[in-house]
């Protein structure tokens, strides 16, 4: 895990300082927030990134601090999303789900 997504106030050198542990302990991915994609990258191209805290344009980030819309965190490198709320809370769960996947395909 890098920085939480709810984390707004981490300091800058503390995800470089934990994909570093990670890659010693010999990891073969991390979690992260959008936002710390693409250093994650530079820092380790070949980990697998999983990135929570995704949602559409203009949905509500709850208690989310550090989020990204889904076509950001994929064009940032992330190699999986997790999509909670913006689907699992919305009126119309399979209507919400498919207008995610149509943002993607644009």
């Amino acid at each position: 895990m890098t920085v939480l997504t709810s984390d707004a106030d981490a300091p800058p050198h503390i995800v470089p300082k934990r994909v570093k542990v990670a890659l010693e302990a010999g990891c073969d991915g991390l979690v992260c927030g959008a936002p710390d994609v693409a250093d994650v990258r530079q820092l380790a191209p070949r980990l697998t990134v999983v990135v929570p805290g995704t949602r559409p344009a203009g949905a509500d980030t709850h208690d989310q601090a550090r989020t990204d819309t889904p076509a950001a965190a994929l064009a940032a490198g992330a190699d999986l999303l997790v999509v909670g709320r913006a689907v699992t809370a919305a009126a119309d769960r399979p209507a919400a789900a498919r207008s995610l996947v149509a943002s993607l395909t644009d």
